[in-house]
């Protein structure tokens, strides 16, 4: 049986499916329910870039995932 851990809540994720109940970003592994949180975060902040430039995505996710990592939580408002 195989087991992974969120890197950010720390949750246990059993019997782990890639895309679907965890997901592999940034060289990190995020449960479903931090992937929401991390999306629900970015929204409304690339919803302001014009033009879209993936470097640019890129690096804000790998930023908030950082800081999530370092908080233990996405502050989702």
């Amino acid at each position: 049986m195989k087991t992974l851990t969120c890197d950010v809540c720390k949750s246990i994720i059993t019997t782990p499916v890639n895309t679907r109940n965890y997901f592999h970003m940034v060289h990190r592994e995020i449960c479903e329910s931090c992937h929401d949180k991390l999306e629900l975060q970015l929204k409304p902040i690339v919803r302001t870039k014009m033009p879209f430039d993936y470097e640019w995505f890129n690096n804000l996710v790998r930023d908030s995932v950082e800081k999530a990592i370092q908080k233990g939580r996405f502050d989702v408002k």
